[in-house]
């Protein structure tokens, strides 16, 4: 992007810097609804150049305890376009940087500029300072697994149609953190499987081996849910050991629901 943009959205004017950016693109210190918008970006375009992530450690910590955005970026992140790191001296502004344009991102609340620096000495100057600071800038930790996999792996193990409901519950939710903001990860499953009349054994083994959560979490989180009414359970003999417990949905309206209404049906019992 050479010239000045003015866009209804953030993701807009990503949208026109990325997709006439040539070579390495680095994005420093972007807000919250930008970082939500790059993973959609990227996915749009048909040939995504390699995008470098630099923000602030705390900012990018806190996006990422929302499961729909970590997943999505553990997954651009496995397939090598997207790297992130944490930027230590953070600047005023937020920019779109490669070695040919520089903009700044300019956000209102009904629309959002793209500013175009024009002189090249300043832009080739600006990015070669931000690439030796992501040079030496560590990298940042991502724990969530990518969304792909969770996918891949719940089908494999409990069938296509967890993994349908799985996806519709997240498709009906706006964020994924839990603590009130949406239904976290760990509560998403452990609907997916009383929907499905899975072990509780099963879904929180399954979600330790793929990496969403431990199954200590798991057994607390439906604890919670049972002592809330949302999951119910009974036991079933094994020829060795202590009884398993099969997970059931904990009430009639959540029985009666689709997939996608779950999560809201959830969220209003949990309030």
């Amino acid at each position: 992007m050479h010239s000045n943009v003015l866009e209804d959205s953030v993701g807009d004017v990503l949208y026109d810097a990325l997709s006439g950016a040539d070579g390495n693109v680095i994005i420093v210190n972007p807000s919250h609804d930008a970082i939500s918008s790059l993973v959609s970006v990227i996915g749009e375009l048909s040939d995504p150049t390699h995008v470098r992530l630099f923000a602030a450690r705390e900012p990018l910590k806190d996006l990422m305890d929302d499961f729909l955005i970590a997943s999505a970026v553990a997954d651009l992140i496995e397939s090598g376009v997207l790297s992130v790191r944490t930027l230590q001296d953070v600047p005023n502004s937020s920019l779109v940087l490669s070695g040919e344009s520089l903009v700044s991102l300019v956000e209102s609340r009904d629309q959002a500029a793209g500013l175009a620096a024009t002189d090249e000495s300043f832009v080739e100057a600006a990015y070669d300072d931000y690439d030796e600071r992501w040079a030496d800038a560590p990298e940042f930790t991502l724990r969530t697994p990518p969304r792909s996999r969770v996918m891949d792996t719940l089908e494999e193990d409990l069938g296509p149609q967890a993994a349908a409901d799985f996806e519709a519950i997240l498709e009906s939710l706006e964020t994924a953190r839990g603590d009130g903001d949406g239904l976290d990860e760990v509560t998403i499953s452990l609907l997916v499987a009383a929907k499905n009349g899975e072990l509780l054994y099963d879904i929180s083994k399954w979600g330790e081996d793929v990496g969403v959560a431990s199954k200590a979490t798991f057994s607390r989180t439906k604890t919670r849910l049972e002592e809330q009414g949302l999951v119910a359970t009974e036991k079933v003999p094994i020829d060795v050991g202590r009884p398993r417990l099969r997970l059931l949905l904990g009430s009639q309206r959540l029985e009666d629901a689709d997939a996608d209404e779950l999560a809201g049906i959830a969220q209003e019992m949990l309030a």
